[in-house]
């Protein structure tokens, strides 16, 4: 048995994660006076979960702002995650981070966040979102230079095994570091520490065997152990097991930790076939940052958990590439044997698209432009152009998962609680607590948006609770 050694003095605030929604909890706790400790799983190399890998910040606001174009207001914004989630969300949670981002991306600026113009392209997102400039990890890494820089500590590798949920207080910290295991408490806990995406065998027991064909984009560390101790000590849950943050993505990309440059984003001017060389979606059905969230679940309910892209010379400048080359071919048939499809049934799948094609003489490749197909199941609402000038190329498709959504319960203060009532001393940030809004579906760069503004709330609440 591993000794339990004190290797940590007391802290007012300990901070359970590493990525976002941590150190924007780190950094606002510290601020406030709180003497502050980060509790990191991975290795420093590795530090920053799913947010080495993000890409951008989606922000409300009423006129122009730093890199962001004209206006996105509070409604505009709303409506877009209605229409993503179905209405699967916390209102007042909902808008709470909708109005709040306003005020986040002046202040992500003031502590070391550089911001570029949007992309050009598919994505569309000069007006609703804020791209950074050197990506994810140097958000990240201006953020450990600001937080160290205030006096936080970091223990890297430290694996938090268990919280001690004593009533409605947590009373110690267990967690792995070095061969040996430790125990320290504090004042206030936040928890910023993820889904449970990189447990396998999790995803498994909430969505079946298929999931054992997933692939996880992001970080390999986020395996859900904190969440799944608080939830057996009858800290209150949120959301679906089931349901999450997946896209689909390259299938030839790593099992975990791939990232956004495996992400596939030419569907649009795409068909996508399964593998029996049937459509199963319309491709078209709206701009791409508010449609991309949901390809990773429909090609989920497909055999194999795979699919295939399908696009001709004339659209493959159109989208962003995957780290990946597409495979290429000079006519349907040698692609259809390079991918692995039956020749005959993609040629017949193509010409009955071509066929259903009218005029596309309107066709804009960044708006919705209505040039649609008739006549065939499914439809193709927008930049539906015949598949006719060679080469072609294809990509295959697999369900690539971001975050999952069953995750903590909090109130507008990110505070948790049991079914006895509020929880004096734990908060949570995050991914871990996203289900709180995030039902179903996601628009891009949102899940940045609950980060930065619950980390920054939870970690004032936290702050000053332990300078109470």
């Amino acid at each position: 048995m591993k000794p339990v050694l004190q290797t940590t003095p007391n802290m007012d605030v300990v901070v359970i994660g590493g990525g976002n929604a941590a150190l924007c909890a780190a950094i606002t706790s510290a601020e406030a006076g709180a003497r502050v400790l980060i509790l990191e799983t991975a290795p420093k190399t590795y530090r920053g979960g799913n947010s080495r890998h993000t890409r951008n910040f989606r922000c409300m606001h009423e006129g122009p702002l730093s890199v962001l174009t004209d206006t996105y207001g509070e409604e505009e914004y709303f409506q877009d995650l209605v229409k993503v989630t179905g209405g699967k969300t916390s209102e007042t949670l909902a808008r709470l981070a909708i109005r709040s981002s306003q005020s986040c991306l002046p202040w992500m600026q003031q502590h070391g966040v550089h911001f570029q113009p949007s992309l050009s392209g598919t994505l569309s997102l000069a007006r609703t979102n804020a791209f950074f400039l050197g990506g994810g990890k140097a958000l990240v890494n201006a953020y450990y230079r600001t937080a160290i820089a205030l006096g936080v500590a970091v223990i890297y590798e430290a694996n938090v095994t268990h919280l001690e949920l004593d009533g409605d207080v947590v009373t110690a910290i267990d967690y792995d570091h070095n061969g040996k295991s430790s125990r320290i408490s504090a004042k206030s806990v936040i928890v910023a520490s993820g889904g449970f995406q990189a447990d396998t065998e999790w995803l498994a027991r909430a969505w079946g065997p298929a999931a054992k064909n997933f692939l996880i984009r992001g970080t390999p560390y986020n395996r859900g152990v904190v969440l799944n101790d608080l939830l057996q000590q009858g800290v209150q849950s949120v959301g679906d097991p089931t349901q999450c943050h997946a896209v689909a993505i390259d299938g030839r990309a790593p099992k975990f930790d791939g990232g956004i440059v495996t992400r596939l984003d030419c569907v649009p001017f795409s068909i996508v076939v399964n593998r029996n060389g049937d459509r199963f979606y319309d491709e078209g059905e709206d701009v791409w940052p508010k449609r991309y969230a949901i390809w990773g679940r429909l090609v989920a309910a497909q055999p194999d958990q795979i699919a295939y892209a399908v696009i001709d010379q004339k659209s493959i400048d159109l989208f962003m590439p995957s780290v990946f080359p597409p495979v290429v071919a000079d006519t349907l048939e040698d692609l259809a044997v390079k991918l692995g499809l039956e020749p005959a049934i993609l040629r017949q799948i193509v010409d009955q698209f071509n066929t259903a094609c009218g005029d596309t003489g309107a066709f804009h490749p960044t708006e919705l432009d209505g040039v649609s197909t008739t006549g065939i199941t499914p439809a193709k609402s927008n930049w539906a152009r015949p598949i006719s000038d060679p080469p072609y190329y294809g990509y295959s498709l697999k369900p690539g998962v971001t975050f999952t959504y069953l995750g903590l319960k909090v109130d507008e203060t990110a505070r948790c609680s049991t079914d006895q009532g509020p929880i004096k001393n734990l908060w949570a940030a995050g991914e871990t607590m996203a289900g709180s809004i995030l039902g179903q579906g996601y628009l891009a760069g949102f899940g940045m948006t609950i980060g930065t503004v619950f980390g920054r709330i939870a970690g004032s609440e936290a702050a000053s609770h332990a300078n109470s």
